[in-house]
């Protein structure tokens, strides 16, 4: 019982921190409050865009990587559409070149039905792309403005660190250790918030320059198969085949 008393009076006489971050916003008032607010925004937008834009570019090339197996065997592109998953870029790419082909019987001149399907296919990939790009603005706008916040929030403890100082007539640290804490911690929030931002927005503008690349083949071979009558297609190989089971030993002779 006196040892637990005995800690208890330790623990009462123990110097409280006074500088931690709550009581760093709280002494930074609505200022401070408004910028963490904004830069959570920002960060949890960050992440969001960086996990569901990366789900949807692996679904894209998982399917494409499931098409050159199975989709150029089809006898045509109507049945290897149909082997496509709907609402997919590579069927929607695949049914905008049928549609197209289906309208270009009305071009009198050759010249112009081959550039009537090359511009619907053109079209098709770019909203394919335009889709993926989606929400990169946001993690780019992250990455520039999230440290000029933070700075904001520095530039405010700073001043009333001054104000601090001009009050008491000396620069005691118990009178600038709160306000200074609160501006280097408004830094530090606007930096973990921006680097993120920057890696996934170069992160996923890299995979999304590599699909656009699969977009611009696939593009380019429907139209070839398309112009040739089904002649141009590109080489499939073969599935490999089912390793052999090894042969059971016969039985030895007596």
């Amino acid at each position: 019982m006196f040892i637990v008393e005995l800690l208890a009076a330790g623990a009462a006489d123990a110097p409280q921190n006074k500088f931690g971050f709550a009581e760093a916003l709280e002494q930074g008032g609505f200022i401070a409050y408004a910028t963490v607010v904004i830069l959570g925004v920002m960060s949890f937008g960050s992440f969001f865009i960086l996990f569901t834009k990366w789900f949807e570019q692996s679904k894209l090339l998982r399917q494409y990587n499931e098409l050159r197996s199975s989709f150029w065997r089809a006898p045509t592109l109507k049945d290897g559409a149909a082997k496509l998953e709907k609402n997919s870029a590579w069927r929607q790419i695949v049914d905008d070149g049928l549609a197209a082909e289906d309208a270009h019987s009305k071009m009198t001149d050759a010249l112009e039905a081959h550039d009537w399907l090359h511009g619907s296919l053109a079209r098709s990939e770019a909203s394919v792309n335009a889709r993926l790009a989606s929400g990169l603005p946001f993690l780019a706008t992250v990455g520039a403005t999230s440290p000029f916040i933070g700075l904001f929030g520095t530039v405010v403890g700073i001043y009333r660190a001054l104000i601090a100082i001009g009050i008491a007539g000396s620069a005691s640290i118990d009178k600038v250790a709160g306000p200074v804490g609160e501006a280097l911690i408004m830094t530090a929030l606007g930096l973990l918030v921006a680097v993120p931002a920057v890696l996934a927005y170069n992160y996923l503008q890299a995979r999304n320059k590599r699909i656009a690349e699969l977009l611009s083949g696939f593009s380019t071979d429907v139209l070839a198969y398309i112009n040739s009558k089904g002649a141009v297609r590109p080489a499939v190989t073969a599935a490999p085949a089912p390793a052999a089971k090894p042969a059971a030993a016969a039985p030895a002779k007596q």
